[in-house]
């Protein structure tokens, strides 16, 4: 666990100071910062994408992933709970019943008036976005496996580094949800590392290949929703398509193919 602690604690360092001294920057240069995450992040998509030995794999994945993420609502699940984090927290007002993130709307507060939910947009947004962008990853998986097998957290100790400096941009821009998005990194990547044995035993080099490049998708589609704003791909939804592609491997070994 000594590398997902050291991770938590460089977003943590990234998300402060992006609070503290993100909001003495000029907005132009925020802009600037933000939309070079985004490219750098569609890069790296890129990267894991060429990963694979076999796209129909992926294109499978993303596809059953995606459908059963959309049933189980993962992303709104995720959404509500940002609100809910924000609530306690942020001391911000929240969405109401139907709210799913596609929209603005009012929500009265106990003094009788109307507020706009932008802000919990934005703390929703940054949570959401900054979790995903931190937890989707070849080094995530292996730093993971690497750390709990054998101690060794020097994978995860350059992820932290990434991250910290993504987290301080993120925050400048998106607020205090991005350093919410530790506790999804203490409980995705955490577990990964208590599972490492097990893991280990069960994935082969293929399967790891084609999940790093089913996750590069997934990292094509935060890149698109950071440099396009008005986009909304619900990229928490294909989730599931992080386990479908080794399965998938795994059928096709069996059947011989």
């Amino acid at each position: 666990m000594t590398g997902t602690i050291i991770n938590i604690i460089a977003v943590l360092v990234g998300s402060s100071l992006g609070l503290l001294f993100g909001g003495r920057l000029p907005e132009r240069i925020r802009k600037t910062v933000v939309a070079g995450i985004g490219l750098f992040t569609t890069a790296i998509g890129l990267q894991m994408f060429f990963k694979t030995q076999n796209p129909i794999i992926v294109l499978g994945s993303i596809l059953v992933g995606g459908l059963l993420g959309e049933w189980w609502g993962i992303e709104a699940g995720l959404r509500r709970l940002g609100a809910l984090l924000e609530n306690r927290f942020a001391n911000r007002e929240v969405p109401g019943p139907n709210y799913d993130g596609t929209q603005d709307e009012l929500l009265p507060i106990s003094s009788g008036s109307s507020q706009k939910i932008s802000e919990t947009s934005r703390f929703i947004r940054g949570f959401l976005s900054a979790s995903l962008l931190f937890c989707v990853g070849p080094m995530t998986i292996l730093g993971s496996i690497k750390d709990g097998l054998t101690g060794d957290y020097s994978l995860l100790a350059i992820k932290s580094v990434l991250d910290g400096f993504a987290a301080l941009a993120f925050a400048s821009t998106l607020g205090i949800g991005v350093m919410f998005s530790t506790l999804i990194i203490l409980a995705y990547q955490g577990g990964l590392t208590l599972l490492a044995a097990q893991v280990q035993a069960l994935m082969t080099t293929p399967m790891v290949n084609e999940m790093t490049a089913t996750g590069g998708v997934m990292l094509l589609g935060i890149g698109v929703n950071i440099l396009w704003e008005d986009k909304n791909i619900h990229v928490g939804n294909f989730l599931p398509a992080l386990v479908i592609a080794p399965l998938i491997v795994a059928i096709l070994k069996a059947l011989g193919i």
